[in-house]
């Protein structure tokens, strides 16, 4: 009782902390250009540190602080590595986005697809970040609320429903403005919160020694950092939580911020999966995100507690804001500068997300067989969007088209949902030929390295048909 006590006490005091730095920073009506650019009341576009805070702890998502510690406790050091592998796509985004803003003078991501490839493209993959940002919502909530009570207990669902609408608030309020100056303080507050974990962490790490793996194992590590470098070329580009950022401030500028922002959340991702290490190193059973703290008491437990609330409020505001903009300007590829009645649209659309992110948390009502397939879907964002690295990397090809966006859009999706199916249904589709390397991700790393060459030849073949209808 006393734990659940002051569980809940510092969830009103992150609460606090928001709303004090909402009321401060952001006035009663905001601008559409505010709430969708996230420029301040001077019209000023945000700073580079701004974005670099933004950005960053967008990127840290709760979901992906518990993976990191289970990957740890799976791969030992190699589980880290590969999951702070995937924020070398900060670099991917910036260098492809660059050339996209500088070279074609677009100002959104659906612009540009428009433009080159069609508003149907366009759509469809809006369509498909639109899957994205549903499972973004669902999948933090319940990480952060399994700290308030077991899954379907009353204290997980009123932490749920809490978080949520507060969040909802003060998006409501601000967009993308309170988003990003409140993703400042988070970044800060959980950078603290990090220190303290290592700070506990640490000397039981460094008497123990870092966990070995045999060699089987080191192989499956290995698998996964594999896979992770052949996504980051084509997994920035369906996260509109990112490249919405990428749009705010000058190119340059957001380069530079770009980089930074991978640095500093790889690197906070890295030291983070030492909880699974530990975990590893001393045979603690169970997710490590729950379990290891346990082990220190109720301080630790409460200091995980908060980091993952800041993670998870941090990740939810950007993709409700991201949200907004999705359905009041990006749909109908709307250009020149927001209105009012476009915010007023996007304040809406945060809504209905917020209420639809969270209805795959009630599967665990509907039984052994749906249930798992509903909160299975939504893992199809991360698998079907292989053919978007060559649609934004190799854009500037002379010949390329509708008909190269296609090659590559649609045989992506195929592969994507053809592997969630398999996993879904526990049936193996793909043979096992395919897989390289060893461990559980063998058949990922096959089918994504596969994939991403067919998607890669059907745009090249799109492109040389263009250039031969000239």
């Amino acid at each position: 009782m006393f734990i659940t006590t002051l569980t809940w006490a510092l969830l009103a005091g992150y609460g606090g902390l928001i709303f004090y730095l909402v009321r401060q920073t952001t006035p009663q009506r905001v601008t559409a250009p505010e709430f969708f650019e996230g420029q301040s009341s001077s019209g000023k576009a945000p700073g580079m540190w701004l974005l670099v805070a933004s950005a960053a702890i967008s990127w840290i998502f709760a979901k992906s602080i518990d993976n990191a510690a289970t990957l740890g406790n799976a791969f030992g050091i190699l589980g880290g590595i590969g999951y702070s592998i995937y924020y070398l796509s900060f670099v991917t985004a910036a260098i492809a986005l660059y050339f996209i803003r500088t070279r074609g003078g677009y100002r959104s991501i659906p612009e540009f697809l428009s433009s080159k490839y069609g508003l149907l493209c366009s759509r469809l993959f809006l369509i498909a970040i639109a899957i994205r940002l549903l499972n973004e919502v669902w999948s933090n909530t319940k990480v952060f609320s399994l700290y308030f009570g077991a899954e379907g207990s009353a204290g997980y669902w009123l932490a749920a429903l809490i978080v949520t609408a507060f969040t909802v608030f003060y998006t409501l309020l601000g967009g993308l403005r309170s988003s990003l100056l409140t993703d400042g303080a988070q970044m800060l507050l959980a950078a603290v919160l990090l220190v303290v974990i290592l700070a506990t962490l640490g000397p039981g790490l460094v008497s123990q020694g870092l966990p070995t793996a045999d060699p089987e194992t080191r192989l499956a590590g290995l698998t996964f950092c594999g896979l992770a470098f052949v996504q980051i070329f084509s997994y920035p580009f369906h996260d509109p939580v990112m490249t919405d950022r990428a749009f705010i401030t000058g190119p340059r500028t957001m380069v530079k911020a770009f980089i930074w922002a991978g640095l500093i959340s790889g690197g906070f991702i890295l030291l983070f999966s030492s909880v699974g290490l530990y975990a590893r190193a001393f045979g603690v059973e169970g997710a490590p995100s729950y379990t290891v703290p346990a082990l220190f008491g109720l301080p630790m437990l409460l200091v995980f507690n908060a980091i993952m609330l800041t993670s998870a409020g941090s990740t939810l505001d950007s993709t409700f804001s991201s949200v907004a903009k999705l359905g009041a300007r990006d749909w109908d590829n709307r250009k020149g500068q927001p209105t009012e009645n476009q915010a007023f649209i996007g304040r809406w659309w945060i809504v209905a997300i917020a209420l639809l992110g969270n209805v795959p948390l009630l599967s665990i009502y509907m039984g052994d067989q749906l249930g798992p397939a509903i909160i299975m879907a939504t893992t199809i964002s991360g698998t079907m969007v292989m053919g978007l690295a060559p649609i934004f990397l190799l854009a500037f090809l002379p010949g390329a088209g509708a008909l190269s966006f296609h090659l590559a859009f649609w045989p992506g999706l195929f592969f994507g949902v053809l592997r969630v199916l398999e996993s879904a249904l526990s049936t193996q589709i793909f043979p096992t030929w395919l897989s390289l390397g060893g461990g559980k991700y063998a058949l990922d790393l096959g089918v994504n390295v596969y994939g991403l060459l067919l998607c890669t030849a059907g745009y090249l073949i799109g492109a040389w048909w263009g250039r031969r209808d000239r």
